[in-house]
């Protein structure tokens, strides 16, 4: 059973991360240690050549791995990344992105988490991240 519930998240979004909010951000579906979050396709997403950026991949990467993190021990603002490592996989479609992320390790300090990311439509995945956040006392 997750800390916090879709409604918890997205009202943390609202008052603390308004820009996600206006990137179209979304928490399909969470669980104890694992979150599903969409980004939908905007034409500012794309760097030259046509393809989704990568800070684009990387922001909902980190956006998942937080979710993911308070899933597990609840709202905790202060839960902060110490580590981020991303893999580009496959040229992304100028599609929607489906990120899927679950808890690696889960301890008092340290949380271990990895994502993969997928475009709308895509079978296999455009990027795989994995990340430390920090969990304060």
């Amino acid at each position: 059973m997750p800390k916090i519930n879709i409604a918890d998240f997205n009202h943390l979004l609202e008052t603390e991360m308004p820009w996600a909010l206006e990137a179209g951000l979304s928490l399909d579906r969470l669980g104890a240690g694992e979150a599903v979050m969409r980004l939908p396709f905007d034409e500012g997403m794309l760097r030259p050549g046509g393809t989704v950026s990568g800070p684009t991949m990387m922001m909902l990467a980190d956006a998942n791995m937080y979710a993911v993190v308070l899933s597990a021990i609840g709202i905790v603002k202060l839960a902060v990344t110490t580590s981020f490592n991303i893999n580009f996989l496959h040229r992304p479609r100028p599609a929607a992105l489906i990120a899927e992320g679950r808890a690696l390790k889960i301890g008092r300090r340290l949380a271990v988490i990895e994502v993969s990311i997928h475009s709308e439509g895509h079978d296999k995945p455009v990027a795989h991240a994995t990340g430390t956040y920090s969990i304060p006392p």
